[in-house]
């Protein structure tokens, strides 16, 4: 690596570790102080390294000073909150992360999975409401574990609401136009099919790319458990210290969780990567399937009329079951919200509705422009 780089990298290792231990010299929590420090030893360490091999061409080279930029960061952390630090420190230690694994790879090395583990233990940092940050920074680290039921409601829901409004808003615009219903049916089911088979083969690829992810993630900490388990189980005690315990109940709980390999290798899934082991459980083709039902309840509500009808009462059957439709999602959305059953229903009638409108006039104009 040439000198150039070597020297930034090593000017950004000497500020990383300033910030750290300035900050946790701020910190009335014993937990967080130590677990900066520590983190700031470790950068400094790295520093070492980076000299002696900047010294071996530049022999004169001194270690230098934290540069003006970092003691800006600090001063305007002083007045606006540390947040602003904290996150710039998160996202040095990615950009190291990434840096290391690109190099890795294209020397042909095999990654040892730790090049993650301070990204891990500064979010973890992050997330610690005893840390003297503004308020705002904390609710940008959501929790990885929410609620599997809320999520599927909230998944039939919008699934259901995009199958109507896209194919209401198909079938009007083909309406508007004065064609045939045979014409309308076969656009309606067309259309039907199209977004629910993409709704499903987009499902089917969230789900299988997350499960692929995840058993590469465990297969990797797996390697690194059995690699050095020892410096694992530090890195451990490290980020239960993060989280606000003890340094007695972060190593005590450490040790406990180190006391077989399965115990181990579960509790690094879960604190480590964050993974929640009912993903890797769910079936990617049982998402694709209620995927495809879901929008296909909601598609066929404003086709139906179609089939047994024509002209203006098809379109006002169409109309009015939409409508009904739309308004029963609607209410479905106040689960999440916790707003009035009618404001969002008619919130969404309206949207509903003026895009049927646009698309039926767009058919409309068209329609007469091509009989003309």
């Amino acid at each position: 690596m040439e000198n150039s780089k070597l020297k930034s990298q090593l000017q950004t290792e000497i500020d990383t570790a300033f910030l750290y231990k300035s900050i946790a010299a701020i910190q009335t929590d014993e937990n967080l102080n130590r677990v900066l420090i520590a983190l700031a030893h470790i950068e400094e360490g790295h520093a070492q390294h980076m000299l002696r091999e900047i010294q071996k061409e530049i022999p004169a080279y001194a270690f230098p000073k934290p540069s003006s930029r970092a003691k800006i960061q600090l001063r305007l952390g002083k007045i606006f909150g540390y947040s602003s630090v904290i996150s710039s420190l998160s996202g040095v230690e990615k950009q190291f992360a990434i840096n290391t694994i690109k190099n890795k790879l294209e020397a042909g090395e095999k990654l040892s999975g730790f090049e993650h583990n301070h990204l891990k233990i500064i979010e973890a940092v992050n997330n610690n409401k005893a840390l003297n940050v503004s308020g705002g920074f904390l609710s940008k680290f959501e929790s990885r574990h929410k609620s599997v039921g809320g999520n599927a409601l909230r998944a039939a829901v919008l699934g259901a609401n995009d199958g109507l409004v896209s194919n209401m808003s198909l079938v009007m615009g083909v309406a508007g136009a004065a064609v045939s219903n045979d014409t309308i049916l076969l656009t309606g089911c067309a259309g039907l099919l199209a977004g629910a088979i993409s709704m499903a083969l987009g499902e089917w690829l969230s789900v299988q790319s997350s499960k692929e992810l995840y058993e590469n993630q465990i297969a990797l900490e797996t390697a690194e458990l059995e690699a050095s388990p020892e410096e694992e189980k530090m890195e451990l005690a490290l980020l239960y210290q993060a989280k606000g315990m003890t340094l007695e109940e972060a190593k005590k709980l450490a040790d406990k969780a180190f006391e077989t390999k399965e115990s181990a290798i579960e509790t690094l899934i879960t604190e480590e990567l964050g993974i929640n082991k009912e993903e890797l459980e769910g079936s990617a083709w049982e998402a694709a399937i209620t995927s495809f039902v879901l929008f296909a309840m909601g598609a066929i509500i404003p086709l139906y009329p179609f089939m047994f009808l024509d002209g203006r009462n098809a379109i006002y059957l169409s109309v009015g079951s939409s409508v009904v439709g739309l308004f029963g999602i609607g209410s479905a959305i106040t689960l999440f919200t916790g707003k009035s059953v009618f404001f969002s229903g008619m919130r969404q009638v309206i949207f509903g509705l003026t895009a049927a409108a646009v698309t039926y006039g767009i058919g409309s104009l068209i329609g007469v422009s091509l009989a003309g």
